[in-house]
Parts: C-alpha cells; structure tokens; sequence
C-alpha cells in the first residue's frame, strides 16, 4: 500500500482543517490581501496625475513613471492571484495610455 500526499488545489473534507488547508487560506488570504494593496497604491498613484498640485510639485514625467510602476505591480500581483485578463481593469480605472505605454520600462 502507498499513500499519497495531498494536492495543493484539492479541496479538504468539509469540519476537518489540516494543517495543510490552514496553510492554503491563510496565504490566499495575505495573496488577496496584498492585491488590495497594490490596488489602492495603483488608485493614488493615478489620482496624482490628474493632482495639480502633485503635477507643479514632481512634474509629469516623474508621476508618470510612478503612476506606471504602480499599476504594473498591480497587474502582477493580479497574475499571482489568476486573474490574468487586464482589460477591465484597464477600463474601470481609466489607466491613460501614457501609462500604460510605460508599464513594464525601466
């Protein structure tokens, strides 16, 4: 007889928590958590663009880049979470082109 060790994606028996299934909630947990972080550094980072404060203080290069290295850690993480289509986002944060063409760019 050989026994076989569980699978990371297999489900648990319903009132039975292994150390195994503690193990996997509480990373998707932080991994949801860290994906609302990124998120709102993500939000900030394009509020300043429109900021004329930020704008005559940094200047637009500067929030530019920082607007683009926030989203594309957002996007990252995102991929880390599965989530791997971009558009929507896209699309309800209003990411401006000018960030976009950036992400990624060093």
């Amino acid at each position: 007889m050989s026994l076989r060790p569980p699978r990371l994606g297999q489900v648990s028996v319903p009132g039975r928590d292994t150390g195994l299934s503690v193990l996997e909630a509480e990373m998707m947990s932080e991994a949801a958590a860290a994906l609302g972080r990124a998120g709102t550094r993500a939000e900030a980072a394009l509020a300043r663009l429109t900021d004329p404060e930020a704008l005559a203080e940094a200047g637009r290069e500067v929030l530019l880049r920082q607007a683009a290295d926030a989203v594309w850690s957002f996007f990252i993480q995102r991929e880390a979470c599965g989530l791997k289509d971009q558009r929507q986002v896209i699309a309800d944060l209003a990411i401006p082109r000018a960030v976009l063409v950036r992400i990624g760019a060093r």
